[in-house]
């Protein structure tokens, strides 16, 4: 009876729970990361306070609109490189998330294969 209840939750609430882990870290990671904020503000300007319209003659303007346009470039390649690692970083856990899942679903078979190579006398060559 022990079995079967620790078998049944295994693949039942057990499952759940770890499916719910790697969803929740994923989510986390991608909150960390704010990868829907850097996406909506991927042109905003980076880091400037005083990015509002500018009054004044013809060389001040242009003169704005050339810091606000570099500004603009510093601010879209910091926020494209985060974007990145954040991906990347979120690749590798939902990656290692579907490795935890597959051993998850395979570690209860590991005493069944030990007692088969004992029986079929396999000895480790170490």
């Amino acid at each position: 009876m022990f079995l079967v209840g620790m078998l049944s939750w295994w693949y039942g609430d057990g499952w759940r729970q770890r499916v719910h882990m790697i969803r929740s870290r994923l989510a986390v990671s991608s909150d960390y990361f704010s990868l829907g904020l850097l996406i909506m503000t991927l042109f905003a300007p980076y880091r400037q306070i005083s990015a509002g319209g500018v009054s004044g003659s013809f060389a001040v303007q242009v003169r704005a609109f050339f810091d606000r346009s570099i500004s603009r470039l510093v601010g879209a390649f910091i926020r494209t490189f985060v974007l990145l690692f954040g991906c990347i970083v979120i690749l590798f856990q939902a990656l290692f998330g579907g490795i935890v899942l597959l051993l998850w679903m395979i570690i209860p078979a590991f005493p069944v294969i030990g007692l088969l190579l004992y029986v079929l006398g396999w000895v480790p060559a170490w």
